[in-house]
């Protein structure tokens, strides 16, 4: 006989809640444990940073997202076209662009080296050289007007992309030197000019992101500099917005659209993935320029 039924019985129940405490104390401990487990993965992920090439700038997720762009830079009419110029495009050497090229209100006479072939409605030429069509201000109508609203577009857009405020932009990053390190999205702006030396530098975020660059001065991408875009971002949402000239140096692979207020110049080999927007002019040395 049992220890259990030589006890009073007033006892009993007594005992039988010991027995359900000692059968449920694991249950209970494993439960414990798996709340702070719980808990301690939420304040990590609270405190946790997001991975930067550059250890010493990493930038919290609330920093990150406060600092993304919500929408893309409207190019309306503008974005018909790989190149635009208000001055002219020249080329020398073996070039290939995908996409309409224009320039506006100068005539087709500031398009040299493409060897133009006027079409048989006199409201665009081509070239082997160009896969689209190759517009100007001086050709058939509605050509003429289509190129003023596009060169309107292309100067509203810069206006807007370099008055871009919201989010608060990150000033200075990197005085301008932006070469070995990744940028998130985001709005930067730089009194300065802008350097890519030869070792390049990187572009992190999604296929939806958006970077705007506002810069002062010149934007200099040095020979052989590789602009790299990781994590699906896309060219067609980054947008450089250049208040002097851009220069892209021999053989450097560039990404993004440039919305220039002067010149840009692309030195022998370099390549473009983007667009290229000149409030004066574009030239060319053997380059291949695509969307």
């Amino acid at each position: 006989m049992s220890e259990k039924t030589n006890l009073p019985a007033s006892c009993k129940p007594a005992l039988q809640n010991i027995d359900l405490l000692k059968a449920w104390y694991p249950i209970a401990c494993f439960a414990m444990c798996l709340l702070l487990i719980i808990s301690g993965c939420k304040k990590d992920s609270e405190n946790a940073t997001l991975p930067n090439a550059d250890s010493s700038a990493n930038l919290s997720l609330s920093t990150v997202l406060a600092a993304t762009v919500s929408s893309p830079v409207n190019l309306k009419t503008a974005n018909d076209f790989t190149i635009l110029t208000e001055t002219g495009i020249t080329t020398t050497g073996v070039t290939a662009i995908t996409g309409n090229i224009g320039t506006s209100p100068i005539a087709a006479t500031a398009i040299t080296g493409f060897g133009l072939i006027m079409a048989t409605d006199n409201q665009s030429s081509h070239t082997p050289i160009v896969t689209g069509k190759v517009y100007a201000s001086n050709y058939a109508a509605p050509t003429p007007s289509k190129m003023t609203t596009a060169i309107a577009d292309m100067k509203t857009a810069f206006t807007t992309a370099n008055g871009l405020t919201i989010p608060s932009p990150i000033v200075e990053k990197y005085a301008g030197d932006i070469s070995g390190h990744t940028l998130r999205p985001g709005l930067y702006k730089w009194g300065t000019g802008v350097l890519v030396t030869g070792v390049g530098a990187t572009l992190s975020g999604g296929p939806n992101d958006i970077w705007v660059f506002q810069i002062a001065k010149n934007l200099t991408v040095s020979n052989g500099a590789i602009i790299t875009l990781l994590g699906g971002a896309q060219a067609k949402n980054i947008f450089w917005v250049v208040s002097g000239k851009a220069t892209l140096g021999t053989a450097a692979n560039f990404k993004g659209i440039i919305l220039s207020k002067t010149l840009i110049s692309l030195n022998t080999g370099a390549r473009v993935t983007g667009k290229l927007y000149a409030q004066t002019a574009v030239t060319l040395i053997a380059n291949t320029v695509h969307p």
